[in-house]
Order: structure tokens, then sequence, then C-alpha cells
């Protein structure tokens, strides 16, 4: 049997008001699934609004895109917030996304958490199991980094009747503990070509990547993100789609 091929994922419609961010209408059409920003962090009624029809006309999966209410820090510092509160923003957003797929005829797909929040889930299991409570709501996938722990996140989610989809990042570095670098060390985020399209094909063919220190670590994946706010990522989406296509 042909092992399924891996998807590639991007997050989208993060511009708001008079402020462009992104590139989506030239992303859109070589992606399989588009993370649509909440209003949260990035994005307001009308691009949310826009980016649904997007993805509608060129056949993408939309998924909610969720962060902490942190415009100024572009949803990428960590906020305080009981379990509670986090099930309720999550909530918020997605419910927020999922009227705008209503209106547009189009299904929502899956959530994925963005930036700190995304960080915040994958290292504490009480934000985890606050933000698959609010999933569990909508009946979908929950996105989370894929790790060499996947099978913890599974039992847990499990509990919430969450499936997971599990990615992995084309133009981040990893650790050795199989999380991504922080952003604030050198090098984190990859603006080499070569270095953004040989990682998304080592993922995509071998399941693997090479870490910060030199190590190789092994990551089951079912979908790759290429970050939208990254120029250099953007410029090799058709590149790495076609890429993945072929495998």
């Amino acid at each position: 049997m042909n092992k399924q091929r891996v998807t590639l994922n991007c997050d989208m419609g993060e511009s708001f008001g008079n402020w462009k961010m992104g590139s989506d209408e030239m992303v859109m059409p070589w992606i399989d699934m588009a993370n649509i920003a909440c209003g949260f962090h990035a994005s307001d009624p009308s691009v949310m609004s826009k980016t649904v029809a997007l993805a509608k006309h060129y056949n993408v999966e939309v998924g909610a895109h969720p962060g902490y209410q942190d415009l100024v820090g572009f949803g990428r510092r960590s906020l305080p917030h009981t379990p509670a509160q986090v099930t309720e923003l999550v909530l918020y957003q997605v419910g927020a996304l999922k009227a705008f797929c209503q209106y547009r005829d189009v299904k929502l797909h899956y959530v994925k958490p963005h930036g700190a929040l995304y960080n915040d889930m994958m290292d504490s299991e009480e934000t985890f199991r606050a933000i698959c409570e609010a999933v569990s709501v909508f009946g979908i996938p929950l996105m989370i980094l894929a790790t060499s722990d996947n099978q913890r996140y599974l039992d847990i989610a499990d509990i919430y009747d969450v499936p997971l989809l599990f990615e992995a990042f084309a133009d981040r570095q990893y650790d050795d503990d199989g999380k991504l670098t922080p952003r604030s060390l050198p090098n984190a985020v990859f603006h080499q070509a070569d270095d953004i399209y040989n990682q998304a094909l080592q993922i995509a063919s071998y399941g693997c990547v090479n870490t910060r220190n030199g190590g190789r670590l092994a990551i089951e994946a079912d979908t790759i993100c290429v970050h939208g706010d990254n120029p250099e990522s953007i410029a090799l989406v058709q590149r790495i789609s076609q890429a993945i296509s072929r495998l």
C-alpha cells in the first residue's frame, strides 16, 4: 500500500483593515489546507470572508487559526489565561470563522492554534486539554506539532473525541527534543530557499528533519506548514507543492 501523500498547509487571511500581510492570492492555488486567522491575532470580518471565498475557489480545505487576543504582538506573546478562558477564546474564534464558512457554503475542516497559543498547547497539558474541549464542540480535528511523543497527545485527545492532525514545518528549525527552535534564537526561521525546500522534501520523503545541533529527528507528519508571512517560503510554495505531488 502506498503511503498517503503529505499535504501542504499555510497560515492565511492575516491582513486586517489597511494592513496587508502575506500573499494569499499567490499561495492559495498551491496548498491543500488554509489556516485562516480568526480576528484575535490578525484578520477582520471582511478578510475572513474573502479568504474563505478564495479557499473555496481553489478547492482548499479551510481551517480555523485562533490565537491570543494580541494584534500588537501578532499573537506571538504568551498571555496568562485560565483553562476555561482558553476554551472560551477558541470557541469564540472558531465559531466566528464557522459562520463565514456557512455564509460561503464551505465546510470547516479543522482547527490549528496560532503562535504563542500553539506553543502553550504543546508545552502545557492543561492548555492542550482546554483547546481539545473547545474543538470537541465542532466535531473536527485539531492540528498540532508532530513530535516523538505523538501517542501521548492522541491518548488525551481521545478523551474528548477529537481527531488529531500532525504537522511539521518546512521553514522552521527544530531542537533535539522535537520542539521548534524559539524565534528569539538565530536561524530559528529559514530564509534560504534550499534550506526550506530540502526540509520540506526530507519530511515528505523520509519522515525526518535535521536538528539545530546536527542530530536527525524522526517526525510522523500528516501535513507540512509553509508560513505565509515568510517571503522566502511563499516564493517556494509552488515548487514544494509540485515536488510533493510527485512522491
